[in-house]
C-alpha cells in the first residue's frame, strides 16, 4: 500500500509545481510578471497572449492590467464662467464630465504599476488634476459661449459645439503628454456631460428671467400703445380728411343741383309766366297753411284765395306754339 502512497503524492506535487509554473496572458490585458517583487517582463495580450512558463509563485507573481479603454466620472464640481459685468449669480455653472483612458502601452505598464497600481487609484488621482484644468478652462468662457445654440459658422456647428470642442482639445493638448510620461496613462477623451446652474441659485435665476421678462414685455406693450395711439390718430385724421372733401363734394353738387334746378324755373317761367306765378303763390299758401297750428281768419274774397277759385288758363299747345314762332 505505501507503495502507491508515494507515486500518488509525487504526481500530485508535479502537477501542483506544474499548476503554479504555468498561466496564461488574455488577449485584452498585460501580463506584469515580477520575480521577488522585482519587475522582470510584461506581456502584451495583442501579441503575447497565451500560455506562458515561469517560476512558481510567490516567487514570480502575475499582476494583470486591461489593456482595453475605460471611463470614469469626474466628479461635479461648481465653476464661474468669465463674466465681466459682475453679474455672478447667473454665471456659476454645474459642471459634470467623464474620462476616457487606457495604459498607454506595453512600456508604460512598468510606470502606471509603480506609481499608480490600480484603476481605481488612477480614477483618485487623475479626477482632481483634470477637474482642476477643466476648471480653469471653463473660468476663461462666458456663460454665452456654453448656452448659445446660433450657428457658428462651422459646418453647421452651434457655438455650444464650438466651446466643447475647444475646451476638450486644449485639455487634451496640455494633459496627454504630462499624464504618459508620470504614469504611463493614454488619454483618449474628455467629455462635458453636463452643464447647469446649481440648485441653491436657480429661484433667484428665474426670478431674475421673470424680471427681465416683465419689462421687456411692459416695453412691448407701451410700445404698442404708443403706435396704437399713432395708427389711432392717422385714423381720425384721415376720417376728416373724407368727411371734409365728401362735404365739398356735397357742395358743390348740391350748387350743380341749385343751378340746374333754376335752369329748369326760368325754362318753365319762360314757357308760362302766369300759371308759374300761380304755382309760386300755391306754395306760399301751402307753406302757410301746412302747419296744423296755425289758424287764419281771412275772408274769401282776399286776393290769396281767389286763385282757388279762379286760376289761371293753361296756354294751349297752338298758343304756345304761336308764341315760339314769335
Amino acid at each position: 500500500m505505501l507503495k502507491y502512497i508515494v507515486p500518488i503524492f509525487l504526481v500530485i506535487a508535479v502537477i501542483v509545481g506544474v499548476r503554479l509554473c504555468c498561466y496564461t496572458v488574455d488577449a485584452a490585458e498585460y501580463g506584469y510578471v515580477t520575480v521577488l517583487g522585482q519587475h522582470r517582463e510584461t506581456f502584451d495580450g495583442q501579441t503575447d497572449a497565451g500560455l506562458k512558463i515561469g517560476l512558481p509563485w510567490p516567487l514570480e507573481q502575475v499582476q494583470r492590467l486591461d489593456r482595453r479603454m475605460q471611463q470614469f466620472d469626474l466628479p461635479a464640481m461648481e465653476q464661474l464662467t468669465h463674466d465681466p459685468e459682475g453679474n455672478t449669480i447667473d454665471k456659476l455653472l454645474l459642471i459634470e464630465a467623464y474620462v476616457c483612458w487606457k495604459i498607454a502601452d506595453k512600456d508604460g505598464v512598468d510606470r502606471f504599476v509603480k506609481r499608480i497600481g490600480s484603476p481605481d487609484r488612477a480614477r483618485s488621482i487623475l479626477g482632481p488634476r483634470i477637474n482642476g484644468q477643466l476648471g480653469a478652462a471653463i473660468g476663461q468662457k462666458r456663460m454665452d459661449d456654453l448656452v448659445n445654440t446660433s450657428s457658428a459658422g462651422k459646418a453647421g456647428k452651434t457655438k455650444v459645439d464650438v466651446t466643447v470642442e475647444e475646451l476638450r482639445q486644449n485639455l487634451l493638448d496640455t494633459l496627454t503628454a504630462q499624464v504618459r510620461d508620470e504614469y504611463g496613462i493614454e488619454l483618449i477623451d474628455i467629455r462635458l456631460r453636463r452643464f447647469n446652474h446649481p440648485v441653491a441659485v436657480r429661484e433667484s435665476i428665474y426670478q431674475r428671467i421673470r424680471s427681465e421678462r416683465s419689462k421687456e414685455a411692459a416695453k412691448y406693450k407701451s410700445e404698442g400703445e404708443r403706435l396704437a395711439k399713432n395708427i389711432e390718430s392717422e385714423a381720425d385724421q384721415d376720417v376728416r380728411e373724407k368727411l371734409a372733401n365728401a362735404r365739398a363734394a356735397e357742395e358743390k353738387i348740391k350748387a350743380e343741383a341749385d343751378i340746374a334746378a333754376q335752369k329748369i324755373r326760368n325754362d318753365a317761367y319762360s314757357q308760362d309766366v302766369k300759371f308759374y306765378a300761380f304755382l309760386k303763390e300755391m306754395d306760399e299758401l301751402q307753406s302757410i297753411l301746412g302747419n296744423s297750428k296755425t289758424i287764419l281768419l281771412l275772408s274769401t274774397h282776399r286776393p290769396m284765395f281767389e286763385r282757388i277759385f279762379q286760376p289761371p288758363a293753361m296756354k294751349s299747345d297752338a298758343a304756345k306754339d304761336k308764341e315760339k314762332k314769335k
